[in-house]
Parts: C-alpha cells; sequence; structure tokens
C-alpha cells in the first residue's frame, strides 16, 4: 500500500491535528465530516435540484444507468459502503479522504472557475455558469445508481452530533458515479452541486487532484472567421453596429437596428462574447423562442425605467469587427490566498474582473494586502479565454488614494482613453522655434487684412483658448457686415507631420472641472492660434452682408489676418445687451485697442445680438428644436483646488448672440465645402429618434395630459414651450420632459458625404437644415482642422470617413469625461459641505426605485425603495404607460404615498461610504414639508441650457 503524505499546501483538519494514541475515525464517520462541510442550507437546495434533474434525466434515459428497475437513484453513502465491501480499504486511506477532498478544492480554484475567500469574487451570472459546468460534468461521466438508505444516512448523523462543529448534515440526496479510469480500476466520483467533486477510490494518489478535473466548459461561443462574417453581412444573415452596454445594468447591451426603430438585445455577459462597451461587433439575431420577455429591458433604453413586457429582438456577438475600447480600466486589487495572481475588479461594471499576476503588484502586496484597500490601480486586458468569465491581464500603474481628486480624475481619463501624456520632443518640433513669432510678409500678401476692423471675442472669463472672434459695421446703405473670424490652426498642423498625428488621435480636447486636456500644445493653444487682443493672428473668415431683419445678401470665405482690440467675456457682453443705451466704465473692461473705443465696441456688440435675435428667430420659425439641459458649475478654491461652492451655469443672451453666429457660419461653410468635394466633405448629421421609443412617449405623454406634437423637430420644439405651465415648478417640469425627449434621440455624428447614398441623410435633425459642420473651434476640435483643410482646397489624399468615425468616438468619450469631473468634484462637494437639502420632481419610475431631478443642484438621482428607513412596504403598478410606485411607511406613521412622474419630493444628498459617491435619500413624511405633483400650467424658461444635438 501506498505511503500516505500529507499534500503540499493543503491545510490541516478542522479538529486539529490527531495526537499520536488518538483511535481513527470509521469510514462512515469520515464521510459524515465531509458531508458536514456542505451544511448549509444552500448547498441542501442545490443538493434538492441536483437529484431531480437526475431523476428527470433517468426517465428519458433509461439506458443512463441512473435508475435501475424503476427504483429511486441510491444515495452516495449507500453506493459508498457498497464500494467498501467489494474492496478492501484500509482505515488509513479513509483518513485521506478529507484531504484528497481539500486538494480537489485547490484544483477547481484555477483562474475563472470557483470563488475565492472573497465572498463577492463571483457574480451570480459566473455562478450559474459554475453550476452548469458541474452538471455538464456529471453527465460526462458513466455510472450507475443504487438505492438510498435513509437508516444508514440518519445513523451517520447521529454519529456527527457527537461533534459540535458538525451539526446539520444535510439530508439530501447526492448522485454517486463509477467511472471506468485509465488504469483500469473503477472509481467513485462524489459530484456536489456547487462545482465541486471527490474521487472515493482505494488509490489516495489518484483520487488527489484529478477529481472532476475534466475539461472546463466553453462559456463564450467562438468567433465566426472573417470569411463567414463577410458572406454573412453581404447576405444580410448578420448585422454590424457599435456596442452600447448599460451603465446601470452591465448585464443589457444593445446595438442600433439596421431599420433605425428598436436597438437589438444582447441579453448577458455571454451573449456580448468578451466585446466591451463601444466595440464594432457582428452579431446574429437568435430565433424568436430565445428571445426574453420581461420588464426590465428598456429600462434605461427610454424615457422611463418601466415598461409593460414586450418581446425584444435578442442577439449574439459572433465577431469583433473593431476593438474601440482601449481594454484599460481602473480599479481595485483584491488578495486571493493560495493563488499566484491577485483579482482585479473594475469601478466600471461594464468590464470584467481580471487576473492579474503577484509578480505586476506592488512587492508588499501578498503580505499587507489591507494597506492596498482604497488605493486606485489601472489595469489592461490582455486576453480573455472563452472557458472563462473572467478576463486576463497585467498591473500598468498606481494611481493614489481612492476619494482623493486628482487619482480620481486620472482614473476617468484612463478609462475613457483620454491621452494625457506631455507632448514628445518631435512634435514640439513642428512648432514655430523663433520666438516671438511674427506673421512673414510672404503670408500677408496671400490674405485679405482685416487688422483695421473692430473685432473682438466673447468667451468665459477663464477662457484662454480663443479661436473664434467676430465683427460687425453698419454700413451706409443700412445693412451690416457681419464676419466670424476663426484661427487658422491648419497653418500650423502641416498634414502628416507629428503634430497633425497626434492632433488626429487625440481629435479633441477634454474639458474638466479643473483643467483642460488640450488636443494641441499649449504654445499654439494659448498663444500661437489663440485670438488674444492687440496682436496679429492668422484667421479663417466667412463674411456677409446681411439686412437688419436678419435676411443675407452675400457672403465671402477665406483666409484672413485679424488683430482683436479686446478680450470680453460674457458678462461684459450681457451688461452691455442689458443696457444698449449706457456704456461701461473703460475701467470695467479689460484693456482695449486705442484705436477702437468702447462706444464703437458696445454698438457692434448691440447690434449683434438684435441680429442674433431675428436670426434665431428665423432658425424656430423654420423648424428647429432645442432642448435645454441643466449644466452644474463650480467655484473652487485657488490653493487646493477643492470646490467652495456650485451653482446651474446661466445661458444669456450673449450665449445665445455667439452661438447664433457660430451656426451661422457652420451652415454656411458646410455648403461651401459640400460643393467643392461632393465625395469628400467632412459634414456633421442628426439622425432622426428612434420610432418606436417615440411611439411609447407619445402614448405617454397622452395618457399625463400633455399635448406633445413628435410630427417634426420643430413642431416637438414649440410644443415644450407651450405645454407645461407659467408657475414655480413649470421649469422643473419642463427639465424632466426635457430629459424624457432626450431618450428616443440619437447622437449627431461626423460623415463623409461619399459614404452616404442619399442626400436626404445629411439632414440634420434637430438644427432642421440640409447641411452643417463644425468650422469654429480648431484648436479644439480637428474635425475643424479638416474642415478648414476642404475650406483652402489644400486637402490631399485622406482617409475621411475613418477620422470622421474616430472624432465621434473622441467626442463622445470627451462628453462622458466632462460629465464625470462634474459628478466627482459634486461628490467631493457634498461630502465637504453635506449633507444638503432640495426639492426633487420625480422624472422615472421603476418597480423598486426611482430617479429624481434635484431642483437646486440640477443632478440627476436614484432613490431605492429597499434604503429608506421607516418603509414599511411598497408596491408598483402601471396604468397604461404610466408608473405608479406607492410607499407605506411604518403603521404607527398612518402614512403612504404615491410616486409617478413630476411628483414632489424633498431628499437629502449625504455623503456614501465609498469614496467619490453620494446618495439621495428621501426624507421621511414626518420630517417633509406638504408635497405632491406639481399642476401642469404653462411654461417658463430655464435656468441654465445647452445645445441638444450640435
Amino acid at each position: 500500500m501506498e505511503s500516505q503524505q500529507q499534500p503540499k499546501g493543503s491545510s490541516q483538519s478542522r479538529e486539529g491535528k490527531r495526537a499520536p494514541n488518538q483511535p481513527v475515525m470509521s469510514q462512515k464517520d469520515a464521510y459524515a465530516r465531509l458531508l458536514s462541510q456542505h451544511h448549509s442550507g444552500k448547498f441542501r437546495s442545490y443538493l434538492d435540484q441536483f437529484v431531480q434533474e437526475q431523476q428527470l434525466q433517468a426517465e428519458r434515459n433509461s439506458s443512463g444507468g441512473a435508475e435501475l428497475d424503476g427504483k429511486e437513484p441510491e444515495s452516495c453513502l449507500s453506493l459508498y459502503m457498497e464500494k467498501l465491501n467489494e474492496r478492501a480499504v484500509s482505515v488509513t486511506e479513509a483518513s485521506g479522504l478529507k484531504q484528497g477532498w481539500i486538494a480537489q478544492r485547490q484544483h477547481n480554484k484555477r483562474r475563472g472557475t470557483s470563488a475565492s475567500q472573497d465572498g463577492d469574487v463571483e457574480s451570480g451570472e459566473e455562478g450559474h455558469v459554475r453550476h452548469a459546468n458541474a452538471r455538464q460534468q456529471e453527465k460526462q461521466l458513466k455510472g450507475t445508481g443504487s438505492k438510498a438508505s435513509m437508516a444508514e444516512m440518519q445513523s451517520n448523523q447521529q454519529q456527527n452530533k457527537k461533534k459540535p462543529k458538525k451539526k446539520n448534515t444535510p439530508k439530501s440526496k447526492m448522485e454517486a458515479k463509477l467511472d471506468d479510469g485509465k488504469c483500469g480500476k473503477k472509481c467513485v466520483w462524489l459530484l456536489f452541486s456547487d462545482g465541486t467533486s471527490v474521487s472515493l477510490t482505494p488509490d489516495k494518489n489518484k483520487s488527489r487532484n484529478k477529481g472532476g478535473k475534466g475539461k472546463k466548459k466553453q462559456v463564450f461561443e467562438a468567433y465566426m472567421s472573417s470569411e463567414e462574417v463577410s458572406a454573412g453581412l453581404k447576405r444580410g444573415e448578420l448585422i454590424q453596429g457599435p456596442l452600447r452596454i448599460n451603465p446601470k445594468k452591465y448585464h443589457e447591451a444593445f446595438i442600433p437596428s439596421p431599420d433605425g426603430t428598436r436597438d437589438l438585445f444582447l441579453d448577458g455577459v455571454a451573449a456580448r462574447n468578451r466585446a466591451l462597451n463601444g466595440d464594432i461587433v457582428v452579431v446574429k439575431v437568435l430565433p424568436r423562442d430565445q428571445w426574453k420577455v420581461g420588464a426590465d429591458v428598456i429600462v434605461e433604453a427610454q424615457y422611463s425605467d418601466g415598461e409593460e413586457e414586450q418581446t425584444h429582438t435578442d442577439a449574439l456577438v459572433v465577431y469583433i469587427m473593431e476593438q474601440k475600447h482601449s481594454r484599460a480600466a481602473t480599479g481595485f486589487l483584491r488578495f486571493l490566498s493560495d493563488k499566484n495572481f491577485a483579482m482585479f475588479s473594475p469601478m466600471d461594471h461594464r468590464v470584467p474582473r481580471v487576473n492579474v499576476p503577484l509578480a505586476d503588484c506592488p512587492e508588499d502586496f501578498p503580505t499587507r494586502p489591507g494597506d492596498y484597500t482604497n488605493t486606485l490601480f489601472v489595469c489592461r486586458i490582455t486576453d480573455w479565454p472563452d472557458d472563462s468569465t473572467f478576463a486576463e491581464g497585467q498591473l500598468l500603474k498606481s494611481l493614489g488614494m481612492a476619494g482623493e481628486i486628482e487619482p480620481e480624475t486620472e482614473g476617468i481619463l484612463t478609462d475613457y482613453d483620454v491621452d494625457f501624456s506631455d507632448f514628445s520632443d518631435e512634435v514640439l518640433q513642428c512648432l514655430p522655434q523663433d520666438l516671438p513669432w511674427i506673421i512673414s510678409p510672404e503670408e500677408l500678401l496671400k490674405r485679405r487684412d482685416l487688422r483695421e476692423e473692430c473685432i473682438f471675442t466673447i468667451d468665459p472669463s477663464t477662457a484662454r483658448d480663443l479661436d473664434d472672434a467676430l465683427s460687425c459695421r453698419l454700413l451706409p446703405d443700412g445693412n451690416f457686415e457681419v464676419g466670424v473670424h476663426i484661427a487658422d490652426v491648419s497653418y500650423f498642423v502641416q498634414e502628416g507631420s507629428a503634430l497633425d498625428l497626434i492632433a488626429s488621435r487625440r481629435a479633441t480636447s477634454v474639458y474638466l472641472v479643473q483643467k483642460v486636456i488640450p488636443m494641441l500644445p499649449r504654445l499654439l493653444c494659448e498663444e500661437l492660434c489663440s485670438l488674444n487682443p492687440m496682436t496679429d493672428r492668422l484667421t479663417f473668415s466667412v463674411i456677409w452682408k446681411l439686412t437688419p431683419e436678419g435676411k443675407i445678401l452675400s457672403e465671402w470665405f477665406g483666409r484672413s489676418m485679424i488683430r482683436s482690440c479686446v478680450k470680453l467675456s460674457y458678462d461684459h457682453a450681457q451688461s452691455m445687451i442689458d443696457s444698449p443705451d449706457t456704456l461701461l466704465d473703460p475701467k470695467v473692461l479689460p484693456p482695449c485697442d486705442p484705436k477702437h473705443p468702447v462706444d464703437e465696441i458696445h454698438r457692434a456688440v448691440v447690434d449683434l445680438h438684435r441680429l442674433a435675435q431675428k436670426l434665431r428667430a428665423q432658425r424656430f420659425q423654420g423648424g428647429a428644436l432645442r432642448l435645454d439641459q441643466l449644466k452644474l458649475a463650480f467655484t473652487l478654491d485657488r490653493e487646493t483646488g477643492m470646490p467652495q461652492g456650485c451653482y446651474i451655469y446661466q445661458y444669456r443672451d450673449s450665449n445665445k448672440l455667439v452661438e447664433e453666429f457660430m451656426l451661422l457660419a457652420n451652415m454656411a461653410v458646410a455648403h461651401q465645402v459640400y460643393r467643392s468635394f461632393p465625395q469628400q466633405a467632412l459634414l456633421r448629421r442628426h439622425p432622426p429618434p428612434q420610432a418606436k421609443l417615440v411611439d411609447d412617449l407619445m402614448e405617454f405623454c397622452d395618457q399625463m395630459g400633455l399635448n406633445l406634437d413628435f410630427s417634426s423637430a420643430g413642431a416637438l420644439h414649440r410644443s415644450l414651450h407651450e405645454t407645461l405651465g407659467m408657475d414655480e415648478y413649470s421649469s422643473a417640469r419642463k427639465e424632466v420632459l426635457t430629459h424624457m425627449c432626450s431618450r428616443p434621440m440619437q447622437m449627431a455624428v461626423y460623415y463623409c458625404t461619399g459614404v452616404l447614398k442619399e442626400e436626404a441623410l445629411f439632414r440634420h435633425y434637430a438644427l432642421n437644415v440640409p447641411f452643417y459642420t463644425h468650422f469654429t473651434s480648431p484648436i479644439r476640435r480637428y474635425a475643424d482642422v479638416l474642415v478648414h483643410r476642404l475650406l483652402a482646397t489644400s486637402l490631399g489624399e485622406y482617409d475621411i470617413q475613418k477620422q470622421a468615425s474616430h472624432c465621434n468616438d473622441k467626442k463622445t468619450a470627451s462628453k462622458r469625461v466632462q460629465e464625470l469631473s462634474c459628478e466627482l468634484f459634486f461628490s467631493v462637494f457634498v461630502k465637504e459641505c453635506g449633507p444638503l437639502e432640495s426639492e426633487a420632481m420625480v422624472m422615472g419610475v421603476l418597480d423598486q426605485s426611482f430617479d429624481v431631478l434635484v431642483l437646486r443642484y440640477g443632478v440627476q438621482k436614484r432613490i431605492y425603495c429597499n434604503a429608506l428607513k421607516g418603509l414599511e412596504n411598497f408596491h408598483f403598478t402601471k396604468v397604461g404607460k404610466k408608473p405608479e410606485l406607492t410607499l407605506v411607511w411604518a403603521p404607527d406613521d398612518s402614512d403612504s404615498r404615491c410616486i409617478t412622474i413630476f411628483t414632489l419630493v424633498e431628499v437629502l444628498l449625504q455623503a456614501d461610504e465609498i469614496p467619490t459617491k453620494y446618495t439621495a435619500v428621501l426624507k421621511h413624511p414626518c420630517e417633509a414639508g406638504p408635497q405632491g405633483s406639481a399642476p401642469l400650467l404653462d411654461a417658463s424658461c430655464l435656468l441654465g441650457s445647452q445645445d441638444a444635438a450640435q
């Protein structure tokens, strides 16, 4: 008989080390000790389910050996005892049973197979896959069953009761299987529903680490070949599109439907097949009988988070056409004992958990993991096997402590693949080296000289990258000459240079609360290209001749040179607009060029405002749509950079003045470049909203008594401004309804005109114009640089569509980073200054939670019913499309509350235990004042606004 040796790395038994003279436990007692390690109620339910499945399988397959002569399957204990009678197994071998089980558990703890000591490492979905693996493994084993002996089981349990920690041995039946091993000897396998298996073989060394090894079940479907994908797309059997994963429910994902109606739905991680958010994927539509029917599928996809049961077209990813996601993420490390890797848990739940080698971790991480509990790390996925729900990757760097602004900001930038590194020497060598730089005489001869004109900039007071300027001059015939002058960035960014390459990769500047990540080096952004006052600068100009009513009589495009006379802020311009007949004191203005006195600048601003009002009225009369949204701004401590206060940004007439002429210039340039380059023009289109979501929203509005007209963009704009009343809460209702109307809207995108076959597809839905592009911000948008090149007819061979797609991705990421930066600073503000009280208006209702717009701060937050103290119960119902959630407080309060869209509540914003997070809590009825739904009367304006789809 082979000698007994404890497996290397195995733990001691729970009873401690046995003394030399301690009697050896019997075979039956050893088995009971094994069962006692699976004595939880959860395991008993697993066993019951397992036995039921095996009985059903036996009925379907009479030759499977699971059932003999119509008898019930025998218990593992009975089969084990029969095996003992057949073979003379020593008592010493029985004591090795637990060691073999421990070794098998260690084997099952390999990457991606089972939960670690950290209880939350494995999600429910991953656990489901693991139990499925166990069942599949059981089906692959040959074996026979035998009848259960309850008397023996009860006797075994009685013996177990003598030991204090071995109570409640499960009574559930458990399958055992006989397997013919390669050695020709029969082995007994005990298969547990939690994925473990134990080999009861006389040869202990063969049982160690071999139980249930088998081949791991494939979690993800194998990808199609590129040839199969190409053929499938041509036949229309497969669909290609960008993957969008729900950030609040990571098991839900969508790709656009080819007909533009309802998105295709991907249910669960397996359906995504290792694709990440933003990837361009190819999917196949599943058979109709596999489509999911449920109430929570469109929760985040449209206006309200409660939708009646509907069938959704389900799909499965079969190929990743392009990995748009960087595969990098920010998160935390979790130590796993007895393993040579650590678990990386991303903060973004749409990214899988990643196994990283311990060699990548800090040197003292294995011995002092607690020191890194709140440390943020950056990890990059390097592989994702098809047989594991966990990816594999490498740890790149440590960012610092969670909850601190700078590490959190760097984490946000990393998650969205924003390049914030310093510009290389090769890039900087592309800039003018002889400073101060002056315009050469040769360049002067190529341009229209406008340095004597009254030209000025209007920007936020803190702006340093001034890329647009305005001019307005009254002509003798009573008309106006109006100019928009844009920094000529393309003069410095030569096509094909290292500077051009890095600018095309970054594609946009990213504006955070506390700083800007520039697309171009600061020497260009803030000096050579910035239209700083009283400095000669190169520009591209669009100049119109306009009537006082805003009718365009003529227009001119060309390269020019200007000299701005003053840098105005929006506040300065607004003061001139508010007091058109009163000149501002020169002391309150920045330094002005003596050639252009304050009264000339004042008159130009007022004239521009009046013309902008005419142009704006014409736009909306022509069917334009604007969806206003609240925008939060902060005041920061100059020394620490911490938020001192916050306020809703005011969108005033001075903002509208600048916006109107920038829109006019963009539309004029769009027509010009399309005429010149009908196959290569870089334009911007805004597709119409998704029809099915619009239909659902119309039905909801009808039921709520809201008279919204969705027949066109202009009709929607007019009805939004005529429906919601003029009381104190009309602006809040308008914001809630605007949020609902934004859900069906699609994103505006750049495109190359040669890609789309029909000119009707060029249209910009929100602006209601046939052609539109971006021309006015080349310092911060690379798309504008391309448009400048097109306008100058200096464009060489260039893949416009590829760069347009890249600009779309970066613009979307930049917008999300800006939002997350705002959320970060507001959460810090809540932590430092909270708790904060405010009224809020309900804007979405789910079955167990509801979303509110916090009126004082303009933020949106979700309130969960199970987190409300004193809440006795809650009930969710739907009347047509109208969701209602009834909150029932403790009986002694005798109070209940119906929550639906537009309901007014009082909330408390307070810091969360998780760094940089805060929660909204509904105030208890006895603490809150009188509340209810705001009446639906007439409309009034919002405090702040932002263009929806430019």
